[in-house]
């Protein structure tokens, strides 16, 4: 099959069986813990930086105008210097602040974006973990962010960052419902919670086509909410600058602050590429039915563009949502999930369940 050409199986096994071969077991497996959490860290750092360019030319295109354009080809250089000033900027200590906790919270909001970006699957063969609770994992490990903003409104001795944090909290508890609603349709559909299995039943079509009209629903549904749970615009109401400065991170300044708004552009990534994978078909290829020379043609295309191609198409509309629609007000902000969108998911859930259950889906 023409897929298994781009497959990361070979390479990572090559890795694997040479690492065994020159040392204990125990220190190769060691060592390839190394190897990954530098490979994350890297492609950590400088993801990070593609998407805050990236955010500012989709920004731009919008309003019509040019974006950063002055450092660097392009303004590439911009967020390069962005994170230079960032980490010479001083740590300004906080008067009557809780310390530990203080410098504690930035470190719990990354390490939980860290812990959620090892299951996804990349590419074929290309993957950290793959648990057979996947989706499991990642929306538990991918919540405790919330405990770093919390810890970081409370600690930081300031009713602007309490109160950011306070709406915080509220905000991702409440959307966190109607994003595993919207995942369970597909976890039902697909019968697992693998996301390689999950991958692997879209080999004849992405969900979002398979499932019918209730598929492309939860896929709308979970769009609306895991943009409200990564807390960006229309509704940042965790750190409105009109009216609580900066929100939960107001008192933190240098590398700090530069934790928690990287860990808001990692955030988005790690929803987008979930979103990708379970209703877009992850890194596999666009396949129609029994077409089998337009199958054939589409599996040349590299599994990981297929995958960073699809997320950065949701990551795109994620943008698109911020610099669209103007910020709610905390009270419509709720009413949209518990009157509207928790309702639409349950019922839409219950449906999915009918159509796997009759096996009506395609």
């Amino acid at each position: 099959m023409i897929l298994d050409i781009y497959s990361f199986s070979t390479l990572t096994g090559a890795i694997d069986k040479g690492l065994n071969s020159a040392m204990a077991p125990w220190l190769a497996t060691l060592l390839e813990f190394v190897i990954v959490g530098v490979v994350f860290l890297i492609f950590y750092a400088l993801l990070g930086l593609f998407l805050v360019y990236l955010e500012r030319k989709v920004c731009a295109v919008i309003q019509n105008r040019i974006g950063p354009n002055r450092v660097g080809k392009w303004g590439l250089l911009q967020t390069i210097a962005d994170l230079i000033k960032l980490l010479m900027k001083e740590l300004i200590p906080i008067k009557n602040a809780d310390g530990f906790l203080f410098n504690l919270a930035p470190f719990i909001v990354i390490i939980a974006s860290f812990m959620a970006i090892a299951a996804l699957p990349f590419a074929k063969g290309l993957q950290a973990m793959d648990f057979n609770i996947g989706i499991f994992y990642v929306m538990a490990v991918s919540s405790l962010g919330v405990i770093g903003i919390l810890l970081a409104g409370w600690s930081s001795n300031s009713k602007y960052s309490l109160i950011g944090a306070m709406r915080s909290g509220a905000q991702i508890i409440s959307y966190e419902l109607s994003v595993g609603l919207s995942l369970l349709s597909i976890v039902i559909l697909s019968g697992s919670m693998q996301l390689s299995t999950i991958v692997q039943s879209q080999a004849d079509g992405w969900w979002i086509f398979k499932g019918h009209i209730l598929a492309f629903i939860s896929f709308v549904i979970f769009l609306i909410a895991s943009t409200a749970e990564t807390n960006r615009g229309p509704f940042d109401l965790a750190e409105a600058e009109s009216e609580l400065t900066a929100g939960f991170h107001t008192e933190y300044s240098g590398i700090k602050f530069a934790f928690f708004f990287l860990a808001e552009y990692m955030n988005m990534f790690i929803v987008a590429a979930i979103g990708a994978t379970l209703f877009l078909g992850g890194w596999m290829p666009l396949h129609i039915g029994h077409w089998q020379e337009f199958n054939n043609i589409m599996d040349y295309i590299p599994s990981v563009v297929w995958f960073f191609g699809k997320t950065f198409f949701v990551i795109y509309l994620i943008m698109w949502f911020k610099w669209t629609f103007p910020r709610l007000r905390i009270d419509q902000l709720l009413n949209l999930e518990w009157k509207y969108l928790l309702p639409l998911s349950l019922i839409n859930t219950v449906l999915i369940a009918f159509i796997a259950l009759m096996g009506w889906y395609f």
